[in-house]
């Protein structure tokens, strides 16, 4: 964890890597996550919603909405993603970030690589077998972890300091992988209790008092 999360750093103070290369690895490593997770929920997702007849025809279809479901998913549950965009427009839509993606194919072979292996991950996670109480424990502590990866972002806007602050965005981010439970029990509360929140639940609740 903590190798794969010094990355950015050794590309910085090793390989010359500019401050914008070094944000977008975290932002892009955050990013596929996301999606390998929501790829590798969408089998079930759709074989629950959808009319499993067998035919060609319906497996097109059931494949054409589960892309359009699954982009939609990253689109709006990824929004922090998103949003980040804001503060850091100046690195993540550079130039110079955009120079290095065109002229560096090793760039590419290395996101691949890291995108395989979440896609890896996510599939080993065994979300296709598990119960739906621990199917929704398992996706929120997921989540929300990723979440808040993509809220410490917000940190790295401070231009100039990044060789101060991609060391420290490595630290933390390696202390959200060894001790999730720590973090997410800071900002969600009891994080072996994520799967017994429910939103509707939580609005009657409050309009009853």
């Amino acid at each position: 964890m903590l190798a794969r999360n010094l990355i950015p750093v050794a590309g910085i103070y090793l390989f010359g890597w500019s401050t914008a290369l070094a944000v977008f690895n975290y932002w892009i490593d955050g990013l596929v996550a996301f999606g390998a997770i929501m790829a590798a929920v969408m089998p079930r997702a759709i074989r629950e919603t959808q009319p499993q007849l067998g035919g060609v025809a319906q497996r097109i279809q059931n494949l054409v909405v589960g892309v359009i479901i699954w982009a939609l998913l990253v689109a709006l549950l990824g929004l922090p993603y998103w949003i980040v965009l804001i503060p850091l427009h100046d690195l993540l839509l550079s130039d110079e970030l955009m120079h290095a993606l065109r002229t560096s194919p090793s760039l590419w072979v290395a996101f691949g690589l890291m995108a395989s292996s979440h896609i890896h991950k996510a599939l080993r996670a065994g979300y296709d077998a598990m119960a739906e109480k621990d199917l929704k424990q398992r996706l929120r502590w997921d989540l929300y972890l990723l979440i808040l990866r993509a809220m410490a972002m917000f940190f790295m806007a401070s231009h100039g300091l990044a060789f101060i602050l991609v060391p420290l965005m490595a630290l933390l981010l390696t202390y959200f992988e060894l001790w999730p439970e720590r973090v997410l029990g800071a900002v969600f509360g009891d994080p072996s209790r994520l799967h017994e929140y429910d939103p509707e639940s939580e609005r009657k609740r409050s309009r009853r008092r």
